[in-house]
């Protein structure tokens, strides 16, 4: 009796003990979480407008508890190389990381059934079937993919119509007497806010931290992707290269952006004839046929 006494308190203790260690080491994580968000948040100046509804209320989840296993996989560097890129495509560097990119992908797998099943729930639409709920969470892994092409194709738009003002600011800044960098600096904090100036702000950044100015101009042009602001490096690079003056190249530059955007706009509003064309033979067309040929029927049949 004395030793099955004995082993019940010595399991009591050991179940308190361990029960505390389990009630430490989660207290500690999430003490870590909580701080690392603080850090983030206080770091980042990215909009949050510049976020979708369904990536602000999902982020706390994923990143709490899918980012971790990410970020243990064999495969993360690949994870990684693969939306980097994109990331800095969008803009959105600040907001998630490759490893948080692919566990928001992995999250909606699972997010995207729970509220199809929410929703089926609550509007009591018992006819919508449940066997359609891989489809639903196959369809929630490839959203984030559809969601960031998006952004990128917005934020290359935003670029290319900032452009001419921004490089005409940087031009007279340079004609006024400034070095390149002190007229990136007065864009920076006169220019209204747009795509490229965010991208200036960023390649201070990397100058001030020690790179050089060819290679932060490099890093520019990887980041925005687009033909535009590639050329716009590439001058740059080569006429600090040879020492040349800037302010005539910047002004040619913009002229070259202004006519580039026009034809843009020129062929968008070619191509609105034709998009046009099927909408208005399958839908504006029936419902004129209906409206005049409608009364014409009934009397007829009367």
């Amino acid at each position: 009796m004395a030793v099955t006494g004995l082993l019940f308190y010595a399991s009591l203790i050991l179940i308190g003990v361990a029960a505390y260690i389990v009630a430490i080491s989660v207290l500690t994580s999430e003490e870590k979480f909580k701080t690392s968000e603080k850090l983030e948040e206080a770091g980042t100046k990215t909009s949050k407008s510049n976020e979708g509804a369904i990536l602000k209320y999902s982020r706390p989840f994923f990143k709490r508890y899918v980012s971790p296993i990410v970020a243990g996989m064999k495969n993360k560097q690949k994870i990684r190389k693969k939306y980097q890129r994109l990331l800095a495509n969008a803009g959105l560097t600040d907001t998630l990381t490759p490893d948080d990119f692919y566990a928001f992908k992995l999250f909606l797998i699972i997010g995207f059934p729970i509220l199809f099943l929410a929703i089926r729930s609550f509007t009591e639409m018992h006819d919508w079937p449940l066997s359609i709920s891989p489809l639903v969470g196959v369809a929630g892994y490839f959203y984030p993919d559809i969601w960031i092409r998006g952004k990128i194709e917005q934020r290359q738009k935003d670029l290319i119509n900032g452009m001419p003002f921004v490089i005409d600011m940087l031009a007279l800044s340079v004609e006024a007497g400034l070095d390149f960098l002190a007229a990136i600096s007065k864009v920076v904090s006169k220019a209204p806010p747009n795509a490229l100036v965010e991208e200036f702000e960023i390649l201070l950044k990397e100058v001030k931290l020690g790179s050089a100015r060819a290679e932060a101009l490099r890093k520019l042009a990887w980041r925005t992707n687009i033909i535009e602001t590639a050329s716009f490096c590439a001058t740059l690079i080569a006429a600090d290269s040879v020492g040349a003056s800037i302010g005539p190249i910047l002004k040619t530059l913009s002229g070259d952006v202004r006519q580039k955007r026009s034809a843009i706009a020129e062929k968008a509003g070619a191509q609105a004839a034709t998009k046009i064309l099927f909408p208005m033979l399958f839908l504006i067309t029936p419902a004129v046929f209906i409206i005049i040929a409608a009364p014409m029927a009934l009397q007829f049949i009367e």
